[in-house]
């Protein structure tokens, strides 16, 4: 499939079309709504683009139920023919492993086992083509929302062709510094600036699309996707936003001026952040999980990433069964 060509026919006449160009006509069809699940897609997506043939297993490391449920896939996947891949993290013993990113190169569907902070280590390194199936193996998750004894239903329905996929917005980060890219960073929660190891707030100012915003003193700022509207935006005051929805959350971290409020902005947004120069001691985060010192006059530029993520959803709860069971409402 990878690297061919599409044969079409209608009538007595065909053409060829690389696969390149027929998926990226397939992402621009609009994903139907619901009601119950938001933004989605049925399992026709991969059902265009063939049956899954390969499966690559991320394993919470030290985790004995989620090595022996990693062992129980492996084999229902070997006997219908279905080739397994794990994750070299994982550490288990008697089977082949490899990198994150090639696994997630070489995968048709990617089956994480673990919690919300697994899945994150993968998701960064898949596209919109690898759908991923999260399963919390401890307190139910935002992200890993199908419970151990749903695993194996769930892969056998997604084998089947028969789920709903979630296509969750993601972000691109790029860090300049005199004018030099030194890196570019993919996430799906948030991008975080904050103080470094020193308790202290630092100075920087934010830009949207090349307009001034403001300066903040602060300890910091997160720019959030709505799926990472749940993590640490929450927690500086930021709102809840149903995660498929499509704009960005610019929410700052215990800041000096108390008018300085989150602020919620387009998809399309380019936000820019530049450090102030007599700043020495501030740190770039991605996702809680990679980080890159920054220095005086560096510039973090976030935008919306090219590809989302697509992630499969369970049948047996929603977005809002999830938040009545994570945040505890509707006790008494």
């Amino acid at each position: 499939m990878r690297g061919g060509r599409l044969r079409c026919g209608c009538g007595t006449e065909q053409f060829g079309l690389p696969w390149h160009l027929f998926l990226g006509i397939i992402a621009r069809i609009p994903w139907h709504r619901s009601g119950r699940h938001g933004r989605t897609a049925r399992g026709w997506w991969l059902g265009l683009m063939g049956r899954i043939r390969t499966v690559g297993l991320v394993v919470k490391r030290d985790r004995p139920r989620a090595a022996r449920l990693a062992h129980r896939m492996i084999r229902w996947l070997r006997r219908r023919g279905i080739r397994a891949l794990l994750d070299a993290e994982a550490g288990l013993r008697g089977e082949p492993a490899m990198d994150k990113d090639r696994l997630a190169r070489e995968a048709d569907l990617v089956v994480v086992l673990g919690g919300d902070g697994t899945l994150l280590s993968i998701a960064r390194r898949t596209d919109a083509r690898v759908p991923i199936l999260g399963v919390n193996l401890g307190e139910l998750g935002f992200l890993t929302e199908v419970v151990e004894a749903e695993a194996m239903p769930m892969l056998a329905r997604v084998v089947a062709g028969r789920y709903d996929l979630d296509r969750r917005l993601t972000l691109t980060a790029t860090l300049e510094r005199a004018g030099r890219r030194l890196g570019t960073f993919r996430a799906l929660n948030d991008v975080v600036v904050t103080n470094g190891a020193h308790a202290r707030i630092i100075e920087f100012s934010v830009a949207v699309d090349g307009l001034p915003l403001t300066t903040y003193h602060a300890d910091g700022i997160i720019v959030a996707t709505p799926t990472g509207s749940t993590g640490y935006s929450l927690s500086a005051g930021g709102p809840i936003v149903e995660p498929t929805a499509e704009v960005l959350l610019l929410s700052p971290i215990s800041p000096h001026t108390l008018t300085n409020r989150p602020v919620v902005l387009r998809p399309g947004a380019r936000v820019s952040i530049t450090i102030a120069r007599r700043e020495h001691d501030a740190m770039l985060t991605v996702d809680g999980q990679e980080a890159r010192r920054l220095a005086g006059g560096d510039v973090v530029t976030v935008r919306r990433g090219r590809s989302p993520v697509s992630l499969v959803r369970s049948p047996d709860r929603t977005y809002y069964d999830v938040l009545r069971s994570k945040l505890g409402w509707g006790g008494r």
